[in-house]
């Protein structure tokens, strides 16, 4: 599968090609900083490739998996042959805060049957020295648990993804866990409440590993010297947020993921 960058110009096309289909399946997509899509008018009258490209949340670039041939590879998850992902991922917010600012409730109220929802949580939420976004082991599954039930509620379809990994820490060669017992926190309300679950923890330090340290921090994550890019003059040194490629490559282990739940669903 080949892909076009920049990406600007994705969702705007794909916009277009859905909003005439009735026949089509919403994938929302809920989480932070690392799944947002900077690209479709995230902050409002800025310029994304003058103001923050190369930056590109994995959402941003979901929609490229989702066309008619790949659907057919999850046909179970997905009954129809068209799909529009509606990524509404923000950075900074942790499950609290996107049920307290409204955030949850947009999607809530528009979600109808057979939509899916992904949520991806857990970067924000262990963030104990930021007390506005911070939220303790018991709340963090609460907030998932009421995200899935609302989510069921309307007939749609809950999917719970552990949290992305970031590019540390790496020991012997490989890249290791950094998110604590979130990790853990989200696989066990996906058990408790047998709801769907992507381990993308796993599945990204397991993939970052095979490519090694130092082609990862280069080519995937927002590590780049000054003058490369209009938007950050200065370069940049951040192990959290993706570049395009970084962004494609855990878009394409989402929809792995998804490959593989589709195996486990009767028909």
């Amino acid at each position: 599968m080949k892909f076009i960058v920049p990406v600007i110009c994705v969702t705007a096309s794909f916009i277009m090609a859905f909003s005439v289909k009735k026949n089509h399946v919403t994938v929302y997509l809920v989480g932070d900083s690392t799944m947002a899509d900077y690209a479709n008018n995230y902050e409002p009258g800025k310029d994304y490739m003058k103001t923050r490209y190369p930056v590109t949340g994995w959402g941003q670039v979901f929609q490229q998996y989702l066309v008619k041939d790949s659907l057919q590879k999850v046909n179970k998850l997905i009954k129809t042959d068209s799909a529009f992902v509606d990524d509404r991922a923000r950075g900074g917010r942790s499950t609290r805060t996107f049920f307290q600012e409204g955030r949850w409730r947009a999607v809530y109220e528009n979600l109808k049957k057979d939509d899916l929802v992904l949520m991806q949580f857990g970067h924000n939420d262990a963030a104990e020295n930021m007390t506005e976004r911070y939220v303790t082991i018991e709340g963090y599954k609460e907030f998932l648990r009421l995200f899935v039930s609302q989510t069921r509620s309307k007939g749609a379809v809950p999917i719970i993804l552990t949290p992305v990994a970031r590019n540390y820490p790496w020991k012997d060669g490989k890249l290791q866990n950094v998110h604590g017992l979130y990790d853990q926190a989200a696989k066990d309300v996906a058990k408790e409440l047998n709801v769907k679950c992507i381990d993308l923890n796993k599945k990204s330090m397991d993939y970052f590993t095979k490519k090694g340290e130092s082609f990862v921090a280069e080519n995937y994550f927002m590590n780049f010297p000054a003058g490369k890019y209009e938007a950050y003059p200065d370069g940049q040194k951040d192990n959290t947020h993706f570049q395009t490629k970084g962004a494609i490559e855990v878009a394409r282990l989402v929809f792995e993921g998804m490959k593989e739940l589709n195996t486990t669903i009767k028909n």
